[in-house]
């Protein structure tokens, strides 16, 4: 029986292949209406915080931010020096050391 549907199976693939891929040609262009949520929210005042401000809120709400788990600080030098890294933030060391040092004090493990 194995035998039998292989070239059947072939077939079939064989023919239904040309029309795999083939959408429907565009011919309409639509714009979503699309409401992303906003937050006027800064980070807390205190030391660092305009580093962190001027350089996290780019990408991130604050709210965001101050909703993730504590951790400690060399985490938190991990996940700056991710997003200067991977994400390219054209944040400079000085910033950074900062943020990192806000961070730990803000949203630090104790």
């Amino acid at each position: 029986m194995p035998r039998t549907l292989l070239p059947i199976a072939m077939i079939l693939g064989a023919t239904l292949l040309p029309l795999a891929g083939h959408p429907e040609p565009l011919t309409e262009l639509k714009s979503l209406k699309l409401e992303v949520p906003t937050s006027d929210t800064k980070f807390p005042t205190g030391t660092g915080s305009d580093a962190t401000n001027n350089n996290c809120l780019a990408c991130h709400s604050a709210d965001h931010v101050l909703n993730q788990p504590s951790l400690p600080k060399a985490t938190w030098e991990e996940v700056v020096n991710k997003m200067i890294n991977a994400y390219k933030a054209p944040i400079t060391s000085k910033d950074a050391a900062e943020i990192v040092e806000y961070l730990t004090r803000t949203k630090g493990t104790k």
